[in-house]
C-alpha cells in the first residue's frame, strides 16, 4: 500500500505538520528525507531496512560516500543533501551559541561540540575561545589524533589563545569509544593547560569529553 492511501494522521509527513517532528520515528524521518520508495516498498519500508542495514540512524548519517551508496535508494545525490542537512545543523547550533553569553546558554554548548565532535572515529582536541564576557570569538580543531588520544601541545594553545585575543577559553575532545568519562591524561593535560594560559591571563572554563551522544564537564565535576 503507498502512503498516500495510509490514513492521513498516520503519513510521515502530515505527522510532523500535526504533530511536530520529534513524534515521528527514526524511520519516518527518514522516510520524509528520501521522499520516495522503491518498486514494491514505501520510503518508510525502505528507510525501516537501511536503519537495519546500517545499525542505526546515526550510523547511516556518520556513513561515508562509498558506504552510502551501497545502500538501496541511495546514491551520491541523497549524499549531498544528507551532507548539506547536516551541514546546515551544526551551523545552527554555532549561530546559537554566538549570540550570548556561552555560560548563560551551556546546554548550546554542549549541543555545538556534540553536533560537531561526536562522530569522528579518531580523537580532536578543539578549544572555543572566548572574549571577555564569554562570548565566542572562533572555535578551532587544534590537535587529531588516534582512536585512542590525541598529542596536545600547551605552547600552541598558548600561541593560539593570544592570537585570537582571548579572555577565556573551553575546551574539548572527542573519545571515538563513546565513553565520556574524563581519563587520567586527559585531567593531567588540563592541569598543564591551565597553568600555563594563567600565565598570559587567560581562564580555562571548562574541559568538556564528548561521547556517545553524553557529555562530561571538568567544571561540574570540579575537576578545573
Amino acid at each position: 500500500m503507498a502512503i498516500t492511501d495510509w490514513p492521513t494522521d498516520e503519513r510521515p509527513r502530515e505527522k510532523l505538520l500535526q504533530r511536530g517532528a520529534s513524534s515521528l520515528s527514526d524511520a519516518e524521518l527518514l522516510a520524509i528525507f528520501l521522499r520516495t520508495g522503491v518498486a514494491g516498498k514505501t520510503a518508510v519500508d525502505l528507510a525501516r531496512e537501511l536503519i537495519n542495514r546500517f545499525g542505526s540512524l546515526r550510523d547511516l548519517l556518520a556513513a561515508d560516500l562509498q558506504q552510502f551508496c551501497q545502500g538501496e535508494g541511495l546514491g551520491t545525490a541523497k549524499f549531498a543533501q544528507l551532507q548539506a542537512t547536516l551541514e546546515m545543523s551544526r551551523r545552527y547550533f554555532s549561530e546559537t551559541l554566538q549570540r550570548g553569553n556561552v555560560l548563560e546558554n551551556p546546554q548550546a554548548t554542549c549541543d555545538f561540540l556534540c553536533a560537531r565532535l561526536r562522530d569522528y572515529a579518531f580523537e580532536v582536541f578543539s578549544c572555543l575561545y572566548l572574549d571577555n564576557r564569554h562570548r565566542v570569538i572562533q572555535f578551532e580543531e587544534l590537535f587529531r589524533g588516534t582512536i585512542n588520544g590525541a598529542s596536545v601541545h600547551p605552547r600552541e594553545v598558548v600561541k593560539k589563545a593570544l592570537s585570537h585575543n582571548a579572555a577565556a577559553v573551553i575546551f574539548a575532545h572527542n573519545h571515538p569509544s563513546g565513553v565520556a568519562e574524563p581519563s587520567a591524561a586527559d585531567q593531567h593535560i588540563t592541569r598543564q593547560l591551565t597553568d600555563a594560559l594563567a600565565l598570559v591571563d587567560v581562564r580555562v572554563l571548562d574541559h568538556i569529553v564528548v561521547g556517545d551522544g553524553t557529555v562530561v564537564s571538568f567544571a561540574e565535576r570540579g575537576l578545573l
